[in-house]
């Protein structure tokens, strides 16, 4: 391994946390999500650093983060929208939802607009079944959502 990618903030976030786990590799969860908060993403240079701090193969490491639809495995816009597609919202009307968003941004599900400002993804499950349709815009909730709530949203972000 080269140089080291990941700030010395995480390492000794992860020291922190090492007392609270049973062992290091039961630190892996919080290793993601802190090298993710730190770059957007995983890619694999981080995932193998992940791994050697934690004494795994990378091979395991991107198993375990490709598992997880949290962690992005490739550069995510700045705003990164998923929107649940399961049974509750479809019902509700999350279709109409991601139909409207490919056709604002241009983009399908799963690709990121070129000015790098939006991502569109479809999530399995948000858990808001009773507030459905629900989606994620970066790491707030956004629920009873219909077209016109949703442009109100979008249209004030920058």
């Amino acid at each position: 391994m080269g140089k080291k990618l990941l700030s010395e903030k995480f390492y000794s976030a992860m020291t922190t946390l090492e007392s609270r786990y049973p062992s290091k590799v039961a630190l892996l969860l919080p290793a993601l999500h802190a090298a993710q908060d730190e770059f957007g993403w995983l890619s694999p240079e981080i995932l193998e650093e992940v791994g050697d701090f934690i004494g795994i193969h990378p091979a395991q490491v991107r198993e375990v983060a490709s598992f997880y639809t949290m962690y992005n495995l490739k550069p995510v816009g700045k705003y990164h929208l998923k929107v649940c597609t399961n049974v509750a919202c479809c019902l509700r009307g999350s279709e109409e939802l991601v139909q409207h968003c490919e056709k604002k941004f241009g983009i399908q599900v799963g690709e990121t607009t070129r000015d790098k400002k939006f991502t569109l993804v479809e999530e399995e499950c948000l858990g808001a079944c009773g507030t459905a349709p629900a989606m994620m815009l970066n790491d707030d909730y956004h629920e009873n959502l219909t077209v016109s709530k949703l442009d109100q949203l979008l249209d004030h972000l920058e």
